[in-house]
Protein backbone atom coordinates (compact mmCIF):
# COMPACT_ATOMS: atom_id res chain seq x y z
CA UNK A 1 0.00 0.00 0.00
CA UNK A 2 1.28 3.44 -0.91
CA UNK A 3 2.04 6.16 1.88
CA UNK A 4 1.10 9.59 1.63
CA UNK A 5 2.49 13.01 3.20
CA UNK A 6 0.90 16.11 3.05
CA UNK A 7 2.49 19.04 3.65
CA UNK A 8 0.13 22.13 4.46
CA UNK A 9 0.64 26.29 6.23
CA UNK A 10 -2.96 27.60 6.85
CA UNK A 11 -6.60 25.85 6.66
CA UNK A 12 -5.37 23.26 4.49
CA UNK A 13 -8.90 23.10 2.04
CA UNK A 14 -6.51 21.48 -0.46
CA UNK A 15 -5.48 18.84 2.13
CA UNK A 16 -8.92 18.32 3.32
CA UNK A 17 -10.17 17.72 -0.59
CA UNK A 18 -7.58 14.85 -0.79
CA UNK A 19 -8.30 13.24 2.55
CA UNK A 20 -11.88 13.09 2.22
CA UNK A 21 -11.70 12.12 -0.98
CA UNK A 22 -9.60 8.86 -0.20
CA UNK A 23 -12.16 7.86 2.35
CA UNK A 24 -15.03 8.48 0.15
CA UNK A 25 -13.62 6.25 -2.83
CA UNK A 26 -11.54 3.84 -0.33
CA UNK A 27 -8.25 4.68 -1.88
CA UNK A 28 -5.83 1.60 -0.96
CA UNK A 29 -3.39 4.23 0.20
CA UNK A 30 -1.91 4.95 3.95
CA UNK A 31 -2.33 8.36 4.73
CA UNK A 32 0.95 8.60 6.74
CA UNK A 33 0.23 12.28 8.15
CA UNK A 34 0.35 15.51 7.71
CA UNK A 35 2.88 17.96 8.68
CA UNK A 36 2.61 21.95 8.96
CA UNK A 37 4.91 24.38 9.82
CA UNK A 38 2.69 27.15 11.60
CA UNK A 39 1.51 26.36 15.11
CA UNK A 40 -2.03 28.23 14.56
CA UNK A 41 -2.76 25.89 11.08
CA UNK A 42 -6.35 25.23 11.30
CA UNK A 43 -5.64 22.50 8.75
CA UNK A 44 -3.80 20.71 11.63
CA UNK A 45 -6.19 21.23 14.27
CA UNK A 46 -8.22 19.12 11.22
CA UNK A 47 -6.15 16.53 10.54
CA UNK A 48 -5.70 15.65 14.08
CA UNK A 49 -9.89 15.69 14.59
CA UNK A 50 -9.83 13.24 11.97
CA UNK A 51 -7.19 10.80 13.78
CA UNK A 52 -4.33 11.56 11.30
CA UNK A 53 -0.78 11.58 12.43
CA UNK A 54 0.39 15.32 12.42
CA UNK A 55 3.52 17.16 13.60
CA UNK A 56 4.60 20.40 13.05
CA UNK A 57 7.81 22.04 12.50
CA UNK A 58 8.00 25.69 13.24
CA UNK A 59 9.91 27.95 10.95
CA UNK A 60 10.47 30.38 13.40
CA UNK A 61 12.62 28.03 15.62
CA UNK A 62 14.75 27.12 12.28
CA UNK A 63 15.26 30.78 10.34
CA UNK A 64 18.18 28.98 8.53
CA UNK A 65 16.67 26.93 5.13
CA UNK A 66 18.56 24.50 5.94
CA UNK A 67 18.06 23.66 9.39
CA UNK A 68 14.08 23.72 8.71
CA UNK A 69 14.46 21.41 5.78
CA UNK A 70 16.93 18.66 7.79
CA UNK A 71 13.61 19.01 11.00
CA UNK A 72 10.94 19.21 8.19
CA UNK A 73 13.02 15.93 6.50
CA UNK A 74 12.98 14.07 9.94
CA UNK A 75 9.19 14.82 10.42
CA UNK A 76 8.42 13.24 7.79
CA UNK A 77 10.61 9.94 7.94
CA UNK A 78 8.90 9.45 11.72
CA UNK A 79 5.36 9.63 9.95
CA UNK A 80 6.13 7.58 7.02
CA UNK A 81 9.09 5.58 7.69
CA UNK A 82 12.77 5.52 7.22
CA UNK A 83 12.34 5.84 3.52
CA UNK A 84 10.21 8.02 3.46
CA UNK A 85 6.42 8.19 1.80
CA UNK A 86 5.95 7.28 -1.81
CA UNK A 87 4.47 11.08 -2.43
CA UNK A 88 4.64 14.18 -0.81
CA UNK A 89 1.64 16.57 -1.69
CA UNK A 90 2.67 20.15 -1.12
CA UNK A 91 -0.82 21.83 -0.62
CA UNK A 92 -0.77 25.16 0.38
CA UNK A 93 2.65 24.99 1.91
CA UNK A 94 4.07 28.28 1.67
CA UNK A 95 7.89 27.78 2.54
CA UNK A 96 10.31 27.23 -0.17
CA UNK A 97 11.99 23.89 -0.41
CA UNK A 98 16.04 23.53 -0.27
CA UNK A 99 17.99 21.82 -3.76
CA UNK A 100 18.72 19.61 -1.25
CA UNK A 101 15.20 18.25 0.15
CA UNK A 102 13.73 18.79 -3.22
CA UNK A 103 16.49 16.11 -4.41
CA UNK A 104 15.68 13.53 -1.81
CA UNK A 105 12.17 13.53 -2.49
CA UNK A 106 12.67 13.64 -6.31
CA UNK A 107 10.04 12.52 -8.33
CA UNK A 108 7.80 11.81 -5.59
CA UNK A 109 6.64 15.22 -4.46
CA UNK A 110 4.00 17.52 -6.13
CA UNK A 111 2.43 20.89 -5.56
CA UNK A 112 -0.44 22.80 -6.25
CA UNK A 113 -0.32 26.36 -7.28
CA UNK A 114 -2.38 29.04 -8.11
CA UNK A 115 -2.01 29.78 -11.70
CA UNK A 116 -2.04 28.42 -15.15
CA UNK A 117 2.01 28.03 -14.85
CA UNK A 118 4.13 28.64 -16.59
CA UNK A 119 2.45 32.40 -16.16
CA UNK A 120 2.31 33.73 -12.51
CA UNK A 121 4.86 31.69 -10.62
CA UNK A 122 5.19 33.27 -6.85
CA UNK A 123 2.68 35.05 -4.86
CA UNK A 124 -0.48 37.13 -5.20
CA UNK A 125 -1.36 35.39 -8.75
CA UNK A 126 -4.85 36.37 -8.94
CA UNK A 127 -4.21 39.69 -8.78
CA UNK A 128 -1.70 39.53 -11.03
CA UNK A 129 -3.75 37.71 -13.49
CA UNK A 130 -6.48 40.63 -12.82
CA UNK A 131 -4.20 43.15 -13.21
CA UNK A 132 -2.80 41.74 -17.08
CA UNK A 133 -6.23 41.75 -18.34
CA UNK A 134 -6.52 37.80 -18.40
CA UNK A 135 -9.36 36.19 -19.64
CA UNK A 136 -8.87 33.11 -18.01
CA UNK A 137 -7.19 31.82 -14.46
CA UNK A 138 -6.81 28.91 -13.18
CA UNK A 139 -4.64 26.40 -11.64
CA UNK A 140 -1.40 23.63 -12.03
CA UNK A 141 -0.37 20.90 -10.62
CA UNK A 142 3.16 19.98 -11.25
CA UNK A 143 6.59 18.19 -10.17
CA UNK A 144 8.28 19.78 -7.92
CA UNK A 145 11.82 20.81 -8.65
CA UNK A 146 14.74 23.17 -7.02
CA UNK A 147 13.23 26.37 -9.47
CA UNK A 148 10.12 28.12 -7.55
CA UNK A 149 6.99 27.02 -9.36
CA UNK A 150 8.37 25.71 -11.88
CA UNK A 151 8.64 21.58 -12.91
CA UNK A 152 6.60 19.41 -15.16
CA UNK A 153 3.19 20.04 -15.40
CA UNK A 154 0.85 17.22 -14.13
CA UNK A 155 -2.49 18.63 -14.45
CA UNK A 156 -3.96 22.04 -14.97
CA UNK A 157 -7.84 23.79 -14.37
CA UNK A 158 -9.38 26.55 -16.05
CA UNK A 159 -11.81 29.53 -15.06
CA UNK A 160 -12.89 32.20 -16.45
CA UNK A 161 -11.94 35.65 -15.12
CA UNK A 162 -15.68 37.87 -15.53
CA UNK A 163 -16.23 41.06 -15.54
CA UNK A 164 -16.94 42.20 -12.04
CA UNK A 165 -14.11 39.83 -10.84
CA UNK A 166 -12.41 40.73 -7.95
CA UNK A 167 -9.20 38.55 -6.55
CA UNK A 168 -11.44 37.19 -3.74
CA UNK A 169 -14.20 36.06 -6.12
CA UNK A 170 -11.46 34.55 -8.87
CA UNK A 171 -9.64 32.96 -5.52
CA UNK A 172 -12.69 31.22 -5.08
CA UNK A 173 -13.60 29.93 -8.17
CA UNK A 174 -10.10 28.93 -8.92
CA UNK A 175 -9.90 27.32 -5.53
CA UNK A 176 -13.30 25.21 -5.96
CA UNK A 177 -11.55 23.34 -9.22
CA UNK A 178 -8.65 22.80 -7.26
CA UNK A 179 -10.37 21.01 -5.00
CA UNK A 180 -11.69 18.37 -7.92
CA UNK A 181 -7.95 18.13 -9.34
CA UNK A 182 -5.78 17.70 -6.69
CA UNK A 183 -7.28 14.46 -5.22
CA UNK A 184 -7.85 13.13 -8.91
CA UNK A 185 -4.30 13.36 -9.40
CA UNK A 186 -3.11 12.40 -6.16
CA UNK A 187 -5.21 9.17 -6.92
CA UNK A 188 -3.41 8.73 -10.41
CA UNK A 189 -0.09 9.11 -8.98
CA UNK A 190 -0.37 6.85 -5.89
CA UNK A 191 -1.85 3.80 -8.51
CA UNK A 192 1.00 5.24 -11.09
CA UNK A 193 -1.89 5.94 -13.69
CA UNK A 194 0.33 9.31 -14.30
CA UNK A 195 3.44 8.90 -14.37
CA UNK A 196 6.46 11.07 -14.98
CA UNK A 197 8.42 10.16 -18.16
CA UNK A 198 11.06 11.63 -20.47
CA UNK A 199 10.36 14.75 -17.89
CA UNK A 200 6.52 14.81 -18.90
CA UNK A 201 3.14 13.61 -17.28
CA UNK A 202 1.19 10.89 -18.67
CA UNK A 203 -1.89 9.92 -18.30
CA UNK A 204 -2.31 6.03 -18.84
CA UNK A 205 -5.64 5.88 -19.31
CA UNK A 206 -6.32 8.71 -21.21
CA UNK A 207 -8.27 10.66 -19.23
CA UNK A 208 -8.14 14.64 -19.52
CA UNK A 209 -5.42 16.19 -17.31
CA UNK A 210 -7.47 19.56 -18.13
CA UNK A 211 -10.27 20.29 -15.11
Amino acid sequence: MKSLVILISGRGSNMQAIVETARREAWQVRLAGVVAHRGDSAGLAWAAAQGLPTALVDHRDHPERAAFDAHLAEAIRHLAGPDGPDLLALAGFMRVLGSDFVQAHAGRMVNIHPSLLPAFPGLHTHRRALQAGCRFAGATVHGVTAELDHGPIAAQACVPVLPDDDESALAARVLEREHRMYPRVIDWLLRERLVLRDGRYRQLDGESTAF
